[in-house]
């Protein structure tokens, strides 16, 4: 029997059970081209099309990736993956990937599937989702204070990806507050994700400060790992555009004071940490410049490029549409833009290196 004091034990390279949790990365990455679309401040001709494309791509992904799971993933190769203290913090790629579907399926299924049906797909999606999620904020960090060996010099972007599925819930949850019939459902949901926001934003508070001491302490280390820095983007996006969306389901549900108060925060919470996004975004874009001169090896950790800019979209999306503020909405777009680069080179080496087989091996250290 396997336990997590024994060394993983992962599939052999190239084998199709190796889809480890970090390939729901990609359908985190496609879902959010087309969500960020649903709600760009500008509205083109034939973007909602395309979003809806993308949507269906992302929900045949995860469809294609949780059936390959059940297929072939066996519980020796899920203790594995969960005793490496790399691959365990992909953990919270799968139920992010199922919210981002679910989310997609409410703002961009009903001209497809009907209103209802949208809910009730959005509904269980979010409903694992959550329930996946808040298990890895719980269990992956329990794993690491007390099973994983990890040095003074391990801190990376990754660490957040357990933490982060709580703010998804967060801010897909605000969305499902005016489909729940009024009264006390709505109110529980809405405090119920206030609270996953809390989660998820306190543990991102206490994972920062160490990805900033190993980057300043013991510079930046492996190429590999480079784009998780942009992993520091999804919390910080993420929230803002949970905190829009919830302050927009607190109307009517909370009382007031409150009721107001959740829409002055989502800008005074907003627009501050949109500024320090912004320079996280610079920092790591520098960094990533530097490195790839000398040589960025393909992996799958180039998702990292996609979703965390995703969330910073739909945060500004948000502001702009509070705020009414031009400069904002020329910002959304040039970071959608920026999405959309990034989205199409990753999704193209992605498939290139999986009809290869180059990407079915275990991620290194």
């Amino acid at each position: 029997m396997i336990t997590l004091h024994q060394p993983p034990v992962l599939p052999r390279p190239g084998t199709a059970a190796h889809l480890g949790p970090n390939w729901f990365a990609s359908v985190m990455g496609t879902g959010i081209v087309a969500t960020a679309a649903a709600g760009l401040p500008v509205h083109l001709p034939g973007l909602r099309f395309v979003a809806t494309v993308v949507w269906l791509a992302a929900a045949a992904l995860l469809v294609a990736l949780v059936v390959a799971w059940a297929v072939h993933l066996r519980r020796e190769t899920a203790l594995g993956y969960a005793a490496d203290p790399v691959m365990a913090q992909f953990w919270g790629a799968p139920p992010m990937a199922l919210m981002t579907v679910g989310g997609g399926a409410l703002l961009l299924g009903p001209a497809l599937i009907g209103q209802s049906a949208a809910v009730a797909v959005d509904l269980l999606l979010w409903g694992v989702g959550t329930g996946l999620g808040l298990l890895t904020a719980v269990a992956i960090p329990y794993l690491m204070m007390t099973r994983h060996r990890i040095g003074p010099d391990a801190a990376f972007g990754g660490w957040l990806m357990p933490v982060v599925p709580p703010m998804v819930s967060a801010a897909n949850g605000a969305l499902l507050v005016p489909h729940l019939p009024a009264g006390q459902a709505r109110l529980d949901l809405v405090i119920a994700c206030y609270a996953m926001f809390g989660v998820s934003l306190v543990a991102t508070v206490v994972i920062l400060p160490q990805l900033w001491n190993r980057l300043v302490v013991h510079r930046v280390g492996a190429a590999r790992m480079v784009p998780t820095l942009w992993i520091v983007l999804g919390p910080l996006g993420q929230s803002i555009t949970a905190a829009h969306l919830l302050g927009r389901a607190a109307e009517g549900v909370l009382p007031e004071p409150y009721a107001a108060g959740a829409q002055m925060l989502a800008v005074l919470y907003g627009v501050p940490v949109l500024g320090f996004a912004l320079v996280w975004l610079a920092l790591a874009a520098a960094i990533t410049v530097r490195t790839a001169r000398a040589g960025l090896p393909f992996s799958l950790t180039w998702w990292s490029f996609t979703f965390p800019v995703g969330t910073l979209v739909t945060g500004v999306t948000g502001l702009a549409t509070r705020a009414g503020s031009a400069m904002l909405t020329t910002l959304a777009v040039l970071l959608y833009g920026l999405l959309v680069a990034a989205w199409t080179t990753v999704a193209t080496r992605t498939v290139r290196g999986a009809w290869h087989g180059h990407l079915f091996l275990p991620p290194t250290r």
